[in-house]
């Protein structure tokens, strides 16, 4: 008897899954290890999309896969009420990849939890109302984050009223300002103006910031910015807070963005690559932060699940091990260096940034315009020819150049030929 074939699991996903989620290609995923994937249409593609920045180890990685094994016949769930290993061993194991003096977590689920979570911590411990962010920024999109973020307005369409005292300030971004002096300058303005005519240090309690923008365009802040911005926090009382989630474990070739800045923060909100492709997030802070958030006044029954927390401690182990950060540090230098080459070549590429393998490449038009139009094309022709990449930007002009940490250099080169030919072909 022949089997009719089955429908692309695309054409299913209408009749089940609400409209609202987004997807990056149409595409289903069958299996998957490293950075290929072999989808529904029978073909086998690279993955340089990564989970949005999540798979840091690549997909399936085998001591992932092992350490979930392992937990799932020993403990799934406690809900807080009974505590566990895994947890108290990743923060243990997290304790030594930190940036000096934070050393307390709480564990949710996801990047938006973090963000909401150090949201609540920053107000709790300063009894401070106002909060500070950055144009551009995205932080997430439950009620807190979402008023956090603004690198679209149709993430905050008819969900207005949103958290109120949160304001927003531009983002120092070089490339669009002209300069980096010009941007910091720009921004440094910003936050003084709001100081002498809408809000007083003395009410802010935070300031959360990307210290590399995601959705914004992969853009880093310039670190005598954060650096100027420490200053700041420290002169007025006010808790400085880094976005980490999508720059965090390995991306930009140290553990954190804050390493790779020299800026410590005093909250950190991580999730994504934290786990292998779990869910998993956390509120990082110094001990002095954290034990003013009294018991109760924040809390989570599936955060710091053991399953997510075992392959929690697999991601850190093996980096450790396969020494994945040094190994992302060379392949993105190698990356940049191509890149840079096809810079060079196509006058469309306006701008190639970013450390580590967290790399932004800006399509321009007529000089500076956004060029939305060519990404979009270059996507699509690279994914016909085998390579996924995902876009991100305002304007939606920007490649984001994300595949695992540990990539091999043929895949590498692979991909980046692909996205050369692509290019070439488009223009």
């Amino acid at each position: 008897m022949t089997r009719k074939p089955t429908p692309a699991i695309s054409s299913r996903t209408a009749a089940v899954i609400a409209p609202v989620l987004g997807w990056a290609t149409s595409l289903g995923a069958v299996r998957a290890s490293g950075c290929q994937v072999e989808c529904d249409d029978g073909r086998t593609y690279l993955d340089f999309a990564s989970g949005t920045a999540t798979l840091a180890l690549g997909h399936c990685h085998p001591a992932v896969v092992e350490a979930v094994e392992r937990q799932v016949r020993t403990l799934v769930h406690t809900g807080g009420v009974f505590h566990h290993e895994p947890m108290v061993k990743l923060g243990e194991a997290l304790q030594t990849v930190m940036p000096e003096g934070i050393d307390r977590f709480f564990f949710s689920n996801s990047g938006t939890e973090a963000i909401e979570g150090a949201f609540k911590l920053a107000r709790y411990h300063t009894g401070r109302p106002a909060v500070v962010a950055f144009t551009g920024g995205f932080h997430g999109r439950t009620m807190g984050s979402v008023t956090l973020t603004s690198s679209a307005a149709r993430y905050r369409r008819r969900y207005r009223p949103l958290v109120p005292e949160v304001v927003h300030v531009p983002f120092p971004g070089a490339f669009r300002a002209g300069t980096e002096d010009s941007a910091i300058r720009t921004s440094l303005d910003a936050i003084q103006d709001l100081f002498d005519t809408r809000l007083t240090p003395d009410e802010v309690a935070a300031f959360f910031i990307e210290p590399i923008q995601g959705e914004g365009g992969y853009t880093p802040a310039p670190k005598r910015f954060l650096e100027e911005l420490r200053k700041l926090c420290d002169k007025h009382g006010i808790l400085l807070v880094f976005d980490e989630v999508q720059t965090g474990f390995g991306r930009t070739g140290d553990w954190f963005a804050a390493q790779h800045f020299g800026v410590t923060p005093d909250i950190m909100a991580v999730s994504k690559a934290i786990a292998g492709g779990l869910p998993l997030g956390a509120v990082c802070a110094r001990k002095a932060v954290m034990e003013k958030w009294e018991k109760g006044a924040h809390g989570t029954t599936f955060g710091g699940n053991p399953v997510a927390c075992a392959a929690a401690l697999a991601v850190i182990d093996t980096m450790k091990k396969e020494k994945v950060i040094e190994k992302a540090r060379v392949a993105g230098k190698h990356a940049t260096e191509r890149l840079l080459e096809m810079k060079h070549e196509c006058a469309v590429i306006g701008d190639v940034r970013g450390p580590g393998l967290m790399i932004g490449i800006e399509f321009v038009k007529n000089g500076r315009e956004p060029n939305a139009e060519l990404v979009e094309v270059v996507r699509k022709k690279c994914q016909e020819n085998g390579l996924i990449l995902l876009y991100c930007g305002q304007a939606h002009n920007v490649i984001r150049f994300i595949p695992p940490l540990n990539v091999k250099k043929a895949d590498l080169d692979r991909g980046l030929d692909i996205l050369r030919d692509s290019l070439k072909a488009s223009l």
